[in-house]
């Protein structure tokens, strides 16, 4: 009776934890895939078919049948509860009846109920019966925290929604959260692992793990959180390397036809002065191709071009060599910005003249953080007409640089047959023909990351007399070549693109890595360089993203300065539970049952040298025993004293005699053979020097480590 009453508890634990995580992965993935309801069905589905096949298995009448009939009938459930649920929603009748929502609620209740009671039913029989099953568990445990958390890959820190809309209407940041979710995935994964092991074993490796994961969250404090990757492949922007600009990628690369991994945060602007941009976009330079090298425009290498740029980062404050001109025309705007990614180089507001270093407020999620000093332009399009173009004290090296095109006569027959229209009065302007320049490509040209030019000897000329399909990219170097053949100096700026609408009335601005972009610019005489963009008309792909106002605020507020955010958390604290405060709590914890294991785990071994002779005995054989465990030698459940002695004697052989000493003591002998004092500490030296000789060096150094060794013994 004893043991068959045993049986069922003994079963009951280990299925209970299963059932939990099983059913946790459902939750997890039903989330962003239907209602609460669907996921309350989702839960329940999977416990009810974990406690069928695992409770009481030798008894279940399902153990009487094959697996493939358990899995056809799981098939058969499957579509069972999806036909119903189809019934539920289709029928005018119960929606008459009841509620259409609580309709809709119980059909998505039924139809995930279904869908996870037979897949689980599957997983469960395959699991209990065959070698591989369990693998195939794991795996579907593992694939739906993947597919969940998969939404922020490349740094979004706003995705997936569920979680970051939950995070940032309470000013949490998201990484947080999603550190917590890996942290339970990889619990979750290591508890199915050894459930199907060594079920004795589960406390203490639990806590091995979620000391691992803390220490995560430890480093993430220390070190920082995670930050978006890079994920312009439009050779647009680049990370922090060394190296000559010659070694660059080629800019000209292929991808296809999706916007959507390139909506990560990059970096976020907050302007400090009031200014709206006259084209609607704001724009912000980071560096220039200007120097033709053969083959295409690239970074100069001569220090009397492109001076208006800085290159580089600084600690202090640096400012440009070359200031624009047409002051009236322009107004001062500070802006502060904070670098998500590491770049090659600063950029600022069109156009910067000085950048300032300054502290970082946040160092776990600011990669630099930086003031801009910028004289935007206010001027419109009519004030560049009747212009010159190029500065007076420009050598004719320089000239010819800024007019350098590739060897290709083409260019400047399309040029001058598209200003062959204008206007007698405007037929010298150098504006009125660039304009003519951008509308053709306007007109003409097709939006797309997906082209045939990449690698080709000149793409620039590839998709200006071919198929004109290609992104900015393209449509810049084949402007700022015809600019060139037409004798206009022209360059092509590179930086970000940010539609003004997205700044939503606030005074922050995120840029994402979809925002990269590149334009042509023209260098008119008393103005400095001007940005000439063409917008073509057709495109293939959208590459607008809605404005992520919460994130934008969140992480401008965070950028601002410590008491900003601090206002801004508490005006969206509309929970009464303080996230902060708990996890504060738990590092507290953590902190104190380290700290206390530790004390406890020292304390055992120091005070048997303190100790009378009444208590030598045992505490001598207690941290003994202390220093086996440590070392993965601890006596088994229903194993004697002896049987454990005779095996951990291998390791250390004077155990057998400690033991026969400590039993004939503690049973109450009074024998003259008694060890000293004296003799208990010389057998418990020996017998720990016998551990250290024999002992794996990489279990000495676990022994060391762990603080709870000492809960194993007994």
């Amino acid at each position: 009776m004893t043991s068959a009453s045993a049986k069922p508890a003994q079963h009951f634990l280990p299925t209970s934890l299963r059932a939990a995580i099983i059913a946790s992965s459902y939750w997890v993935v039903s989330l962003s895939l239907t209602v609460v309801s669907g996921s309350i069905g989702a839960a329940l589905g999977c416990l009810l078919a974990c406690y069928l096949i695992d409770t009481g298995i030798d008894r279940s009448p399902l153990n009487k049948l094959r697996t493939a009939t358990i899995i056809l009938a799981s098939l058969g459930l499957c579509l069972l509860g999806l036909t119903l649920a189809s019934l539920l929603t289709n029928t005018s009748l119960l929606a008459d009846l009841g509620s259409p929502i609580l309709i809709f609620n119980s059909g998505e209740f039924v139809k995930w109920f279904a869908l996870a009671g037979a897949l689980t039913l599957a997983l469960r029989t395959l699991a209990q019966r065959t070698s591989y099953g369990a693998v195939i568990e794991i795996l579907f445990v593992a694939t739906a925290f993947v597919i969940t958390l998969s939404a922020h890959r490349n740094g979004m820190i706003h995705r997936p929604f569920f979680i970051g809309d939950f995070a940032l209407t309470r000013g949490i940041d998201p990484s947080s959260i999603l550190l917590a979710f890996g942290c339970a995935a990889v619990l979750s994964l290591a508890a199915l692992l050894m459930l199907e092991n060594n079920h004795r074993r589960l406390p203490y490796h639990f806590t091995i793990l979620g000391l691992l994961c803390f220490s995560l969250l430890f480093y993430v404090r220390m070190f920082g959180l995670p930050t978006p990757q890079l994920t312009d492949d439009l050779g647009l922007t680049g990370q922090e390397q060394a190296g000559n600009s010659s070694q660059r990628d080629n800019p000209f690369r292929d991808s296809p036809n999706d916007a959507e991994d390139k909506e990560a945060p990059v970096a976020v602007v907050v302007f400090r002065d009031d200014y709206e941009p006259l084209n609607g976009s704001y724009y912000f330079r980071e560096s220039a191709y200007s120097q033709f090298n053969g083959t295409m425009l690239d970074y100069t290498t001569r220090d009397d071009m492109d001076q208006d740029l800085i290159d580089h980062f600084t600690n202090a404050r640096i400012e440009t060599a070359q200031l624009p001109k047409a002051e009236d025309q322009r107004v001062p705007v500070r802006t502060t910005i904070g670098m998500l990614i590491s770049h090659r180089t600063p950029f600022g507001l069109e156009s910067p003249i000085a950048y300032e270093n300054r502290p970082n407020p946040n160092n776990l999620r600011f990669k630099r953080t930086y003031d801009t000093y910028s004289l935007s332009p206010q001027y419109d399009f009519n004030y560049l007409l009747g212009r010159e173009v190029g500065r007076e004290d420009w050598s004719q090296e320089v000239w010819d640089e800024y007019l350098t095109i590739p060897d290709d006569p083409r260019y400047t027959e399309l040029a001058q047959s598209l200003i062959g229209d204008l206007k007698p009065e405007y037929a010298e302007d150098p504006f009125a023909k660039a304009w003519s320049v951008k509308t053709y490509l306007d007109e003409n040209g097709i939006y797309s990351l997906k082209n045939e030019h990449a690698y080709e000897t000149d793409p620039a000329g590839s998709f200006l007399f071919g198929d004109l399909t290609g992104y900015c990219m393209h449509f810049s170097f084949a402007a700022t070549y015809m600019f060139r053949s037409l004798g206009i100096p022209a360059r092509v700026g590179v930086g970000y693109s940010v539609p003004a609408s997205n700044k939503a009335g606030g005074s922050s601005l995120l840029i994402q890595a979809v925002h990269g972009h590149a334009w042509p610019e023209i260098y008119f005489r008393d103005i400095g360089w001007v940005i000439v963009d063409p917008a073509p008309q057709q495109t293939l792909v959208d590459m607008s993203t809605d404005p992520q106002n919460s994130l934008q605020q969140l992480l401008g507020d965070m950028l601002r300065n410590d008491a900003s955010f601090d206002d801004f958390l508490q005006s969206q604290q509309d929970s009464l539970i303080d996230f902060q405060l708990i996890l504060n709590g738990l590092y507290l914890i953590l902190l104190t049952t380290l700290l206390t294991a530790y004390c406890v785990k020292y304390y055992r071994l120091w005070i048997p040298a303190h100790a009378d002779l009444k208590n030598q005995y045992r505490l001598s054989y207690r941290s003994v025993l202390d220093q086996l465990s440590a070392v993965g030698l601890h006596r088994n459940f229903g194993e004697s004293r002896e049987q454990f002695a005779a095996r951990a004697s291998k390791l250390a052989p004077s155990i057998e005699k400690m033991t026969h000493q400590h039993l004939a003591l503690a049973l109450g002998s009074t024998e003259k053979t008694a060890y000293s004092q004296q003799q208990w500490m010389e057998l418990r030296k020996a017998i720990l020097r016998e551990i250290q000789l024999n002992a794996e060096t990489r279990k000495k150094i676990l022994a060391g480590l762990n603080p709870f060794s000492w809960l194993l013994s007994k």
